[in-house]
């Protein structure tokens, strides 16, 4: 027989339970303050004890209040986050059981790609994923095998909160890691980001691609011409994170595509040339001297002198790193009507590019330097 302490404790959670079924938005929505400042940070046995052992009757009735409202938004916000009480306290796995089996990570998702629901709301579903990402394999699975990275890349490449993305970042770098079923896809997601509109998207995709890059292994052939787009961008910040991607790069296989890329884009346009070139002239890193005799080692000289103009090119020689100092207006226009095709003509001389080095550092590590300023956006790739 239960006690009579018992008795009461249970006569205390079914007048709750009846005051939530029998309450409208406002009610609700008090209750959920309620809630959410008497629970934060407890453990389940603590969440038990409060709900006199029934605390699943009412996430139940959390999980089905939000597949019926999350569309509206309505009380979205305290929803979430009343959730995340429950599935982030220690010893959770039953909560988050029951909230997976109702089609929990599903909904997450959706959330994410609803123009109606607010920004807030949807770094609310973030933050849950995250949890959810980070309680095992099996649930990183979860989140890809219901289409997930699609919905999470999306969603960082639309986002207009800075903070917002890097949670975003944050549970991307957790399904790259201990998810060897589904990296490549997460991989692949990462890459297909770099071409979008946004500047910070572009950067926190870079930053996890070089982690993504490490645990995979092995290349992706779309990622080497759009890494080299990223590059055009004037946002130096991307550029940046490009190079240091780059830089990873070079230790791979599509090597030998990153240096011809490279050295194609070292010859701009007039019109981008005429338009972007104190950008060039600015703030930028001289270019040193292992890229210098790099590119003059690939038996290269007549086609760069004939690039450059005579007097350019013995200033090349002799001091590169003040190269971008002295070079004035009218040898910047000769340099970008100059109709020698670098690339082609070494691609025709037959120049391997196995035996060439660019020493960017002292030890003969870093084998790639900043190339090219320029701004021109893609479209977004598939996953």
């Amino acid at each position: 027989m239960t006690s009579i302490k018992e008795q009461a404790a249970i006569s205390r959670l079914l007048s709750f339970l009846q005051d939530w079924d029998n309450a409208g938005k406002v009610a609700r929505s008090h209750i959920l303050n309620t809630f959410i400042e008497t629970n934060q940070g407890k453990t389940a046995p603590e969440l038990e004890q409060e709900f006199s052992q029934g605390a699943s009757l009412f996430l139940v009735r959390l999980t089905t209040w939000l597949r019926l409202i999350y569309m509206t938004g309505s009380c979205l916000d305290k929803l979430l986050k009343s959730i995340g009480i429950f599935l982030s306290a220690v010893n959770s796995n039953r909560y988050l059981i029951e909230f997976l089996e109702v089609g929990g990570v599903l909904t997450l998702l959706e959330i994410l790609g609803l123009e109606k629901i607010k920004e807030e709301d949807k770094k609310e579903s973030i933050r849950l994923l995250q949890v959810i990402a980070n309680s095992g394999r099996k649930y990183k699975e979860l989140i890809c095998e219901s289409y997930g990275v699609r919905s999470i890349a999306e969603f960082l490449a639309k986002s207009k909160s800075e903070e917002t993305q890097e949670e975003v970042q944050i549970l991307l770098d957790s399904l790259v890691h201990g998810n060897p079923k589904y990296q490549n896809q997460v991989y692949k997601g990462l890459i297909a980001l770099l071409p979008c509109a946004s500047p910070k998207a572009q950067q926190l995709s870079l930053q996890t691609l070089r982690t993504a890059q490490s645990i995979v292994g092995t290349t992706h052939p779309s990622i080497v011409d759009c890494v080299l787009k990223v590059l055009r961008t004037m946002h130096l910040e991307v550029q940046y994170e490009a190079i240091e991607l780059i830089k990873d790069l070079v230790n791979y296989d599509v090597c030998q595509a990153l240096l011809k890329g490279l050295v194609a884009l070292l010859i701009p346009s007039v019109k981008e040339t005429s338009k972007l070139q104190p950008k060039i002239l600015n703030g930028r890193e001289p270019l040193r001297l292992g890229l210098r005799e790099g590119l003059l080692g690939l038996r290269s000289r007549e086609h760069v002198r004939r690039s450059m103009g005579e007097e350019l090119y013995e200033l090349f020689l002799s001091n590169a790193e003040d190269l971008y100092m002295k070079i004035d207006s009218i040898q910047a226009d000769i340099l970008a009507a100059n109709k020698v095709n670098v690339s082609k003509a070494l691609s025709i001389s037959g120049v391997s590019y196995s035996n060439m080095s660019f020493y960017l550092g002292p030890c003969g590590e870093d084998q790639l330097a900043y190339t090219t300023n320029f701004q021109k956006e893609g479209s977004e790739g598939k996953e």
